[in-house]
């Protein structure tokens, strides 16, 4: 698959048989591309987090979890639970083409549907630039704790069209 013709991408909801692709998508994501924001053993505390994929998979299911497809294959997944974007993860293969920003698009549509005023979500300084495309503003900084490392991370917020600005009475 070249950048030049890449064959579009499709999404569809998760399915449970879903759940080691998805995890393998979230630990080679981890490794691969966030290299230039975290030290290894960071990446690998982080990365082990996908490693029970029983416990994995009952994260995505219990979440609203959209699969990214390409030529019939998962490429990425992201998933919505109430106002927050919980996970966004993309094949270091497809990186770079859009997947990422089209199931943020999707979940972001989807949330607003449902009624969500203000979506947040924690976001790597990896993927900080693909929220801040999609209209997520930077809320504040944090460290958080993944095995025995610590990450740093920034929670970015996005109000939803339809959502009450500030000073305007809530309905």
């Amino acid at each position: 698959m070249s950048a030049e013709r890449a064959p579009p991408a499709s999404l569809r909801p998760y399915l449970p048989s879903d759940a080691a692709l998805c995890a393998e998508i979230f630990r080679s994501a981890i490794e691969e591309l966030t290299g230039d924001d975290y030290d290894e053993a960071q990446r690998e505390a982080w990365a082990s987090r996908g490693e029970d994929v029983e416990a994995f998979g009952a994260r995505l299911a219990g979440a609203l979890t959209l699969v990214a497809l390409v030529q019939g294959g998962p490429v990425g997944f992201a998933s919505l639970k109430g106002e927050t974007i919980d996970m966004l993860f993309v094949a270091p293969a497809v990186a770079g083409r859009g997947i990422g920003a089209m199931l943020l698009d999707a979940l972001v549509k989807l949330a607003g549907a449902r009624g969500v005023k203000k979506l947040t979500s924690e976001v790597s300084d990896t993927a900080k630039p693909t929220f801040e495309r999609q209209g997520f503003a930077a809320e504040r900084r944090n460290i958080v704790r993944k095995g025995d490392q610590w990450l740093a991370n920034t929670t970015m917020v996005k109000t939803l069209a339809g959502a009450a600005s500030p000073g305007e009475p809530k309905q």
